[in-house]
C-alpha cells in the first residue's frame, strides 16, 4: 500500500472512534439566571419587576429628579402622583419614558 492509503485508513480509524471526533461537553454548574428588571406602565401606575432593594428614580424631561422610591419587593406597584407630562423612570440599568395624561 502506498502512503496515501495508509494515511486515509488511519484518519478514518481515528474519526470512527466514539468521543474522538466530537467535542467534550462542559460540565454545567448550578444555573443562577437573574431575571431582568422591567418597568410596566398602566396609566399613572407603575409596576416594577425584579428590582428588590433598588431605587426607582423619576426625572422630568429637563433632567431634574422628581422622586426616588425604594423598591421593596420583586413585583411592586407604585401609584405616581405626578402632574401631567412626560417623565423618565430609571431602575438599575432600565430606563423608560412615560407620559402622564
Amino acid at each position: 500500500m502506498d502512503k496515501r492509503t495508509i494515511l486515509l485508513l488511519l484518519v478514518a480509524c481515528f474519526l470512527s472512534i466514539p468521543g474522538m471526533s466530537q467535542p467534550q461537553e462542559e460540565k454545567e454548574g448550578p444555573k443562577t439566571e437573574l431575571a431582568a428588571t422591567s418597568i410596566v406602565v398602566k396609566g399613572s401606575k407603575v409596576i416594577v419587576y425584579n428590582a428588590n432593594g433598588s431605587p426607582l428614580e423619576v426625572f422630568s424631561l429637563t433632567g431634574a429628579k422628581v422622586a426616588t422610591i425604594t423598591i421593596d419587593d420583586n413585583e411592586q406597584t407604585i401609584n405616581l402622583s405626578l402632574k401631567k407630562g412626560c417623565y423618565i423612570l430609571k431602575v438599575n440599568k432600565v430606563v423608560r419614558k412615560i407620559s402622564i395624561r
